[in-house]
Protein backbone atom coordinates (compact mmCIF):
# COMPACT_ATOMS: atom_id res chain seq x y z
CA UNK A 1 0.00 0.00 0.00
CA UNK A 2 1.51 3.35 -0.98
CA UNK A 3 2.24 5.90 1.72
CA UNK A 4 -0.19 8.77 1.96
CA UNK A 5 1.10 12.11 0.82
CA UNK A 6 0.98 15.09 3.11
CA UNK A 7 -0.40 18.52 2.39
CA UNK A 8 2.54 20.32 3.96
CA UNK A 9 3.93 23.10 1.83
CA UNK A 10 7.65 22.89 1.25
CA UNK A 11 9.83 25.95 0.71
CA UNK A 12 10.11 27.04 -2.91
CA UNK A 13 13.08 25.27 -4.42
CA UNK A 14 14.07 23.36 -7.48
CA UNK A 15 13.48 19.71 -6.77
CA UNK A 16 16.39 17.53 -7.90
CA UNK A 17 15.75 14.00 -9.09
CA UNK A 18 17.98 11.16 -8.03
CA UNK A 19 17.85 8.04 -10.18
CA UNK A 20 19.36 4.63 -9.74
CA UNK A 21 21.57 4.05 -12.79
CA UNK A 22 21.20 0.29 -12.50
CA UNK A 23 17.72 -1.04 -13.29
CA UNK A 24 17.69 -3.36 -10.27
CA UNK A 25 14.54 -3.12 -8.19
CA UNK A 26 15.33 -5.43 -5.27
CA UNK A 27 15.06 -3.32 -2.14
CA UNK A 28 16.53 -5.63 0.46
CA UNK A 29 20.09 -5.55 1.64
CA UNK A 30 22.31 -5.15 -1.44
CA UNK A 31 25.91 -6.31 -1.47
CA UNK A 32 27.81 -3.53 0.21
CA UNK A 33 30.93 -1.92 -1.16
CA UNK A 34 33.78 -1.22 1.26
CA UNK A 35 33.00 1.59 3.66
CA UNK A 36 34.68 4.81 2.49
CA UNK A 37 37.92 5.58 4.29
CA UNK A 38 37.91 8.12 7.09
CA UNK A 39 37.74 8.33 10.87
CA UNK A 40 36.67 5.14 12.61
CA UNK A 41 32.92 5.17 13.17
CA UNK A 42 30.76 3.45 15.73
CA UNK A 43 28.92 0.39 14.47
CA UNK A 44 25.60 0.05 16.25
CA UNK A 45 23.75 -3.17 16.96
CA UNK A 46 20.62 -3.11 14.82
CA UNK A 47 17.39 -3.44 16.79
CA UNK A 48 15.28 -6.41 15.75
CA UNK A 49 11.55 -6.82 15.34
CA UNK A 50 9.87 -7.17 18.72
CA UNK A 51 11.49 -4.11 20.28
CA UNK A 52 8.73 -1.53 20.96
CA UNK A 53 10.88 1.34 19.63
CA UNK A 54 10.35 0.06 16.09
CA UNK A 55 6.60 0.51 16.30
CA UNK A 56 6.23 4.00 17.73
CA UNK A 57 6.57 7.37 15.98
CA UNK A 58 9.93 9.08 16.44
CA UNK A 59 10.46 12.53 17.88
CA UNK A 60 11.26 15.51 15.65
CA UNK A 61 14.80 16.87 15.75
CA UNK A 62 15.31 20.52 16.67
CA UNK A 63 19.03 20.58 17.51
CA UNK A 64 21.45 20.53 14.58
CA UNK A 65 24.99 20.13 15.85
CA UNK A 66 28.17 18.10 15.58
CA UNK A 67 26.62 15.29 17.60
CA UNK A 68 23.86 14.85 15.02
CA UNK A 69 26.38 14.95 12.17
CA UNK A 70 28.47 12.31 13.91
CA UNK A 71 25.42 10.13 14.47
CA UNK A 72 24.59 10.31 10.77
CA UNK A 73 28.08 9.11 9.85
CA UNK A 74 27.81 6.29 12.40
CA UNK A 75 24.48 5.33 10.84
CA UNK A 76 26.06 5.15 7.38
CA UNK A 77 28.87 2.97 8.76
CA UNK A 78 26.34 0.71 10.51
CA UNK A 79 24.23 0.47 7.36
CA UNK A 80 27.20 -0.44 5.16
CA UNK A 81 28.41 -3.03 7.68
CA UNK A 82 24.97 -4.65 7.59
CA UNK A 83 24.87 -4.53 3.76
CA UNK A 84 21.85 -2.23 3.71
CA UNK A 85 20.78 0.68 1.53
CA UNK A 86 18.83 2.58 4.20
CA UNK A 87 18.74 2.92 7.98
CA UNK A 88 16.48 4.86 10.33
CA UNK A 89 17.42 5.98 13.84
CA UNK A 90 14.85 3.72 15.60
CA UNK A 91 16.74 0.76 14.12
CA UNK A 92 19.71 1.64 16.31
CA UNK A 93 17.55 2.35 19.35
CA UNK A 94 17.14 6.11 18.94
CA UNK A 95 13.60 7.47 18.66
CA UNK A 96 14.45 10.54 16.59
CA UNK A 97 13.50 11.51 13.04
CA UNK A 98 16.68 10.96 11.08
CA UNK A 99 17.42 8.39 8.41
CA UNK A 100 20.24 7.72 5.96
CA UNK A 101 19.94 6.30 2.46
CA UNK A 102 22.50 5.18 -0.13
CA UNK A 103 21.15 2.90 -2.84
CA UNK A 104 24.69 2.46 -4.24
CA UNK A 105 25.85 0.77 -1.02
CA UNK A 106 28.83 3.09 -0.68
CA UNK A 107 29.97 2.94 -4.30
CA UNK A 108 29.04 6.56 -5.03
CA UNK A 109 29.74 9.06 -2.21
CA UNK A 110 27.40 11.58 -3.86
CA UNK A 111 24.48 9.19 -3.34
CA UNK A 112 24.74 9.43 0.46
CA UNK A 113 21.58 11.14 1.67
CA UNK A 114 20.73 12.27 5.20
CA UNK A 115 17.06 12.97 5.90
CA UNK A 116 16.17 14.88 9.04
CA UNK A 117 12.46 15.29 9.86
CA UNK A 118 11.46 14.01 6.40
CA UNK A 119 7.95 14.03 4.99
CA UNK A 120 6.59 12.71 1.72
CA UNK A 121 4.78 15.56 -0.04
CA UNK A 122 3.94 13.91 -3.35
CA UNK A 123 3.90 10.48 -4.94
CA UNK A 124 2.97 8.99 -8.29
CA UNK A 125 2.47 5.54 -9.75
CA UNK A 126 2.79 2.14 -8.13
CA UNK A 127 5.31 -0.69 -8.21
CA UNK A 128 5.13 -4.03 -6.44
CA UNK A 129 8.57 -5.29 -5.54
CA UNK A 130 10.19 -7.49 -2.92
CA UNK A 131 11.50 -5.83 0.23
CA UNK A 132 13.55 -6.86 3.21
CA UNK A 133 14.53 -5.03 6.38
CA UNK A 134 17.68 -4.97 8.49
CA UNK A 135 15.48 -5.19 11.60
CA UNK A 136 13.72 -8.29 10.28
CA UNK A 137 16.66 -10.28 8.88
CA UNK A 138 15.94 -13.33 6.80
CA UNK A 139 12.41 -12.38 5.83
CA UNK A 140 11.12 -10.74 2.67
CA UNK A 141 7.81 -9.86 1.09
CA UNK A 142 6.26 -8.04 -1.85
CA UNK A 143 5.18 -4.49 -1.08
CA UNK A 144 3.41 -1.93 -3.26
CA UNK A 145 5.12 1.47 -3.10
CA UNK A 146 4.95 4.63 -5.21
CA UNK A 147 7.17 4.62 -8.29
CA UNK A 148 7.98 8.31 -7.86
CA UNK A 149 8.25 10.18 -4.57
CA UNK A 150 8.99 13.78 -3.66
CA UNK A 151 9.94 14.51 -0.07
CA UNK A 152 10.96 17.49 1.98
CA UNK A 153 13.49 17.19 4.77
CA UNK A 154 16.16 19.10 6.62
CA UNK A 155 19.87 18.61 6.20
CA UNK A 156 22.42 18.43 9.00
CA UNK A 157 22.46 22.23 9.22
CA UNK A 158 18.69 22.44 9.56
CA UNK A 159 18.14 23.75 6.03
CA UNK A 160 15.00 22.52 4.27
CA UNK A 161 15.26 20.91 0.85
CA UNK A 162 13.15 18.84 -1.52
CA UNK A 163 14.26 15.64 -3.19
CA UNK A 164 12.65 13.43 -5.80
CA UNK A 165 13.38 9.75 -6.21
CA UNK A 166 12.12 7.01 -8.44
CA UNK A 167 12.01 3.21 -8.39
CA UNK A 168 14.51 1.84 -5.83
CA UNK A 169 15.32 5.26 -4.39
CA UNK A 170 11.63 6.11 -3.98
CA UNK A 171 11.09 2.75 -2.28
CA UNK A 172 14.00 3.36 0.09
CA UNK A 173 12.64 6.79 1.01
CA UNK A 174 9.21 5.32 1.78
CA UNK A 175 10.65 2.41 3.75
CA UNK A 176 12.81 4.62 5.97
CA UNK A 177 10.12 7.26 6.56
CA UNK A 178 7.80 4.41 7.52
CA UNK A 179 10.36 3.45 10.17
CA UNK A 180 10.28 7.01 11.55
CA UNK A 181 6.49 6.73 11.78
CA UNK A 182 6.63 3.39 13.62
CA UNK A 183 5.58 1.36 10.58
CA UNK A 184 7.36 -1.80 9.44
CA UNK A 185 7.17 -3.33 5.99
CA UNK A 186 5.30 -6.25 7.55
CA UNK A 187 2.29 -3.98 7.88
CA UNK A 188 2.12 -3.69 4.10
CA UNK A 189 1.94 -7.47 3.61
CA UNK A 190 -1.16 -9.65 3.48
CA UNK A 191 -2.42 -10.81 6.85
CA UNK A 192 -1.52 -14.40 5.95
CA UNK A 193 2.08 -13.55 5.04
CA UNK A 194 2.46 -11.25 8.05
CA UNK A 195 1.20 -13.87 10.50
CA UNK A 196 3.44 -16.53 8.99
CA UNK A 197 6.52 -14.34 9.49
CA UNK A 198 5.48 -13.47 13.04
CA UNK A 199 5.05 -17.14 13.91
CA UNK A 200 8.50 -17.96 12.55
CA UNK A 201 10.06 -15.11 14.52
CA UNK A 202 8.28 -16.27 17.67
CA UNK A 203 9.75 -19.73 17.16
CA UNK A 204 13.23 -18.28 16.61
CA UNK A 205 12.88 -16.24 19.79
CA UNK A 206 11.96 -19.35 21.81
CA UNK A 207 15.04 -21.07 20.40
CA UNK A 208 17.20 -18.13 21.42
CA UNK A 209 18.03 -17.32 17.79
CA UNK A 210 16.35 -13.89 17.61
Amino acid sequence: MPDKSTTSEAPNSKTPTLKLDDAKTNTAELNAAPVPSGPARKIYTIVKYGDPILEKPSNAISKFDAELAGLAEDMFATMYAAQGIGLAAPQIGKSIRVAVVDVTSGKNPEAKTVLVNPEIIHFEGEKREEEGCLSIPGFRGYVVRPQFVTLKAQDLKGEWFELRGEDLLARAFCHEIDHLNGILFLQHLSMLKRDMIRRKIKKLRKQGEW
